[in-house]
Order: C-alpha cells, then sequence, then structure tokens
C-alpha cells in the first residue's frame, strides 16, 4: 500500500520548506543593502494583497502576501524592473538620493543583488555542518568490490580491486562521487580512468538506465554500471574542516544539478523530469513524514535549488541584473535602455511560460488530470 501524508500535512510542510528559504534569500538582499547604506522600503514574503505587516523605525514595510510563492525586497529609487533611474528618482533631494540603490556604484549593486542566492548556499552549507558534526562524514573507497556479470562494468573489463580515480577526467575520491556521477548520466559512454594493482589505465563504460520507484510512487531515471563498493566509513570531522567538507558537499549538488540541466537541455534527460510549486509541496510532505532529519534535509536541496535557479543569467532574476551589471561595470556604462526593455520582457515571457510549464508537468505527474476525468466520468 502506498503511504501519502494528508493534504493539510502536504501544504504545512510546503510552507515551512518554502517561506523560510524564500526569507533569508530576502534577508540576504536587505542586510547587503543595509551594509551598503541602501534604505528599503518593502520587504514582501509572498506576493499580493497584504495579510499582515508592520513598517520598522528605519521606515521599512514589512509585509506578508496572501501568495506564498516567493518574495522581495524594494529598495528606495528602485522603481522599476530594470532598476533604471526615473523621472522620479532624479527628483529626489540629493542626500535622499544617496540612500537610494542607484546611487550606489555599481559593485554594491552587484554585492546586493548577489547576497541573496549567496544566502542560500550559506543555509544549506550550515545545515550540512550540522549534520557532519552530529553524526560524521560517509566515506566509502572508489574500489569496486564487486562487478555484476554481463552488466556494463563487466562488458567494459573493470574488476574487483579497481580503484576508480577519474570519471570524464573528473577526480573521484570516494564511491559515492562515483555512484553520484553515474547517476544522472544514464545511456552515456564514459571514460573511467581506473588503478590496478600498481598500474593506470583508462577504460569506457556505456551506463544503462535503471527506472526507480520509491515509496511513494514517485520514478526516477538513473544511470548504472552494476558495480558495488566496500564498507562505508564514518569519519569524525574536525571543527575547522566542518566548513570544508559542507562546502564540498554543496559544490557536489550544484554541480549535479548543472549536469541535470545540461542533459534536459541536449534532450538526454526528459523534460518530464522537471517540478514545480505542486511537485515540491508533494516532496516536502512525503519528507516531513519521513522524520525531521529528512525534512531538513530536504531544506538544504531547495535552499542550493533556490540560490542556484535565481543564477542563471535570465531577466527578471538576481542572475540577470549580475550579467548587467557585469556589462555596466566591464563598458563603464549601463546597457542601453531599449535593450534592457526587452530584455526584461522577455525574461518575464521566459519565466511565464517557465512556471506553466512545470506547473501543467507537476499536474500530470501527480495524476490531477486523471482523477478529474474520473469524477467527470
Amino acid at each position: 500500500m502506498t503511504d501519502h501524508p494528508g493534504i493539510l500535512f502536504t501544504v504545512l510542510a510546503f510552507l515551512l520548506v518554502i517561506g523560510p528559504l524564500i526569507f533569508v534569500h530576502e534577508l540576504g538582499h536587505y542586510l547587503a543593502g543595509r551594509w551598503c547604506g541602501v534604505k528599503a522600503d518593502v520587504f514582501s514574503i509572498g506576493f499580493g494583497r497584504e495579510i499582515a505587516g508592520y513598517t520598522d523605525s528605519r521606515g521599512t514595510r514589512w509585509k506578508l502576501g496572501w501568495m506564498p510563492m516567493g518574495g522581495y525586497v524594494k529598495f528606495a529609487g528602485d522603481m522599476n524592473p530594470a532598476s533604471q533611474p526615473t523621472p522620479e528618482w532624479l527628483a529626489l533631494p540629493p542626500e535622499e538620493r544617496a540612500r537610494t540603490f542607484q546611487a550606489k556604484p555599481v559593485w554594491q549593486r552587484f554585492l546586493i543583488v548577489f547576497a541573496g542566492p549567496l544566502t542560500n548556499f550559506l543555509v544549506a552549507i550550515a545545515i550540512f555542518m550540522a549534520f557532519f558534526a552530529a553524526y560524521g562524514v560517509p566515506r566509502t573507497p572508489s574500489v569496486l568490490s564487486a562487478v555484476m556479470d554481463g552488466s556494463p562494468a563487466a562488458k567494459a573489463g573493470l574488476q574487483p580491486g579497481d580503484r576508480v580515480v577519474a570519471i570524464a577526467g573528473r577526480p573521484v575520491d570516494t564511491f559515492d562521487e562515483l555512484a553520484d556521477m553515474i547517476r544522472f548520466r544514464p545511456q552515456e559512454r564514459l571514460q573511467l580512468d581506473i588503478e590496478r594493482g600498481s598500474s593506470r589505465q583508462s577504460l569506457f563504460v556505456v551506463t544503462a538506465a535503471d527506472v526507480e520507484r520509491d515509496r511513494f510512487g514517485n520514478e526516477f531515471r538513473k544511470g548504472t554500471i552494476g558495480v558495488m563498493s566496500g564498507p562505508q566509513v564514518i569519519e569524525p570531522v574536525s571543527l575547522l574542516q566542518l566548513p570544508v567538507e559542507a562546502t564540498r558537499q554543496t559544490i557536489g549538488i550544484v554541480r549535479m544539478m548543472v549536469d541535470t540541466l545540461g542533459q534536459i537541455i541536449t534532450g538526454r534527460r526528459s523534460v518530464k523530469e522537471l517540478g514545480g510549486p505542486l511537485k515540491i509541496a508533494q516532496v516536502s510532505g512525503q519528507q516531513a513524514s519521513l522524520g525531521l532529519l529528512n525534512f531538513v534535509m530536504l531544506m538544504a536541496l531547495i535552499s542550493i535549488n533556490l540560490g542556484f535557479i535565481n543564477l542563471l543569467p535570465i531577466p527578471m532574476l538576481d542572475g540577470g541584473h549580475l550579467v548587467f551589471y557585469l556589462f555596466e561595470g566591464i563598458a563603464r556604462r549601463p546597457v542601453p535602455e531599449r535593450a534592457m526593455e526587452w530584455a526584461f520582457r522577455s525574461g518575464l515571457a521566459v519565466l511565464l511560460s517557465f512556471m506553466i510549464f512545470v506547473t501543467l508537468n507537476d499536474i500530470l505527474s501527480l495524476g490531477a488530470l486523471k482523477g478529474l476525468a474520473g469524477l467527470i466520468g
């Protein structure tokens, strides 16, 4: 029997995941702006009509919108989506204009925008640090203890006792790294650099695609070559090494995201694997039902996702703004206003199209349309 958490529990879990992560993302923008001397007019979690809020002594309106699908910080002087000066900004008194976003040098504007995604990565690093401090870092040497008969590994010539040191030119230190790199490359031809005794050689293996189903009915397509690892070793981590190990874990997850996105763009993975807010809500409820540790680790993964997505060079996202600021810093002049206008129009169209697509993808993957058809008869 499939175990599914209730709808109210799922909604609550989703809000407990996405709400704090949006808050810390916007808090990164806010704190960086405050450090640079920029006044924040509004700090909002959610969009739409305000359902609760207050104004602090600095004149910032902290509010909660009825639609909890994002948030924003509106800085003084940031009067349009492209953050371009307007006649209203030019008409401000000099002392008031000095506290606006547009009055700051390009490097400070870059820092303010970059601080949001950076905060999401730092949250994930902090979660991993706490996990590693409590449980240690699991390490399994990248030595093959067994090779399945007839498997892709056997066909490639791999043998028990081989140590894999690199895959597709990327160094491998542990079996977990080996498994992760293969898992996200189903049906691909990969070069494996191995150590066999005192010699080193390169072999080529074509990964197989294995479709797995979890206890909730979700399907995952993973690469496999048919090898087994040796026993796992849990190593304690010193306080000085905790940030290093947590950062390495975060970078590894970002690297897998880049690989997966590249595979979807090139058609090596199905776009059906993309998930939106409904899928996040479903997974949030599932992981919360499995315990606090699973839920917190999911928060770390979603936080990395949020930081990564916001750094994509798409206008309307933080990454799009950063590209414009890089251009301004290099060319010593802002991006032309007309080019900025068209960029933001196209970026808005891309984001809306993507949101509609992933939402429809969620509906199809969750079987909502089939259920609705059954109700209609």
